[in-house]
């Protein structure tokens, strides 16, 4: 240390890009875990700067709208750069330019990556190929489908040689305290960690999702499996004779394993889930009712649309109109 009690080199650069509809917890705990640091360790330890696509204010997903430093065209020499998204990703075209500096700092040896939904950012840039990715689990699917070559995972965070992505959400703090540590010690990061009241460091390995046994309530091998199988056929169901035949079980057996754990059959729970899809994809992205009527495994929006009523008592247009509604500014 000098003997102003400033480190003896310049504080180590971080860049966050915000993407319209960003997340806003994703992007809290990006910044303000290497706040603390400075804060914690008397230094300056890091800076950072934000910028958006033109240079001017974006709005998160929950509709705060944040400052920032300048436009992607202004990014300078990071040693961390990060997107930040979130909803709508696939039809955000964030342009050339972002491509553009993103491998000019590939390029020049510096570290780049993603939160939340920005490593679809970074795919359709190509610079994912050749590395391993996460990205929020709610995405994993569609990614896989689009991106095939590409190596994602389910885990919290994934850092791969000068690519780190993380799937959002309080996992942006694990992973930056891991960055944190590298840079500053572990005991600066386990600081950081007490003062954020986060009691347990993560390791990126950590699975996103809680264990199937611990959703659904039960340790019934034969039920956890079934359960699977309709969550990875979600747009292609199966019919409960074939659900049966999967697991191993008779139709009779399986029906009764459901009715006496859920109270329902099996073909009840199953489009459960396939509607809690369908409404999951109504409110977090604005594709076509045609193509979430596909995805949740319908043929038809009509069909989709039917049974979307029965099941919530009202449309999937009714459920966007009142998803919009809720976000509107109060009459006065």
């Amino acid at each position: 240390m000098s003997e102003q009690g400033q480190p003896p080199y310049a504080p180590l650069k971080l860049a966050f890009i915000l993407l319209p509809k960003y997340s806003m917890i994703a992007f809290s705990s990006l910044i303000e875990p290497i706040r603390l640091a400075n804060r914690e360790s008397g230094a300056e330890l890091f800076e950072w700067s934000c910028y958006s696509l033109n240079g001017e204010a974006v709005e998160a997903s929950n509709h705060v709208v944040t400052q920032v430093d300048g436009a992607v065209r202004d990014l300078g020499d990071a040693s961390l750069t990060l997107v930040c998204s979130g909803l709508d990703i696939e039809q955000i075209a964030p342009g050339p330019e972002l491509g553009k500096r993103l491998r000019y700092l590939v390029a020049h040896g510096r570290t780049i990556g993603a939160v939340c939904t920005g490593a679809y950012v970074l795919a359709k840039y190509g610079l994912l190929d050749g590395f391993r990715c996460t990205i929020h689990w709610e995405n994993i699917p569609s990614f896989r489908e689009e991106f095939p070559a590409i190596d994602v995972t389910s885990d919290i965070y994934e850092i791969d040689r000068t690519r780190w992505t993380c799937a959002g959400g309080t996992a942006a703090l694990d992973m930056m305290l891991r960055f944190i540590a590298e840079q500053g010690g572990v005991a600066l990061a386990r600081k950081v960690a007490e003062v954020s009241l986060h009691q347990e460091i993560r390791a990126g390995k950590n699975a996103q999702r809680h264990d199937l046994r611990y959703r659904l309530g039960t340790a019934n091998d034969k039920l956890i499996e079934a359960v699977q199988v309709m969550e990875s056929h979600i747009e292609d169901p199966l019919s409960c004779g074939q659900l049966a035949a999967t697991v191993k079980l008779s139709t009779r057996q399986l029906e009764r394993l459901f009715r006496r754990h859920f109270d329902q059959s099996p073909g009840q729970y199953y489009l459960r889930i396939r509607l809690d899809k369908g409404r999951d994809l109504l409110r977090r992205t604005s594709r076509s009712k045609l193509d979430i009527a596909v995805a949740s495994g319908f043929s038809s929006t009509s069909h989709f649309t039917k049974c979307y009523r029965k099941c919530f008592g009202h449309t999937p247009t009714d459920e966007r109109t009142n998803q919009a509604e809720l976000f509107l500014p109060a009459s006065r």
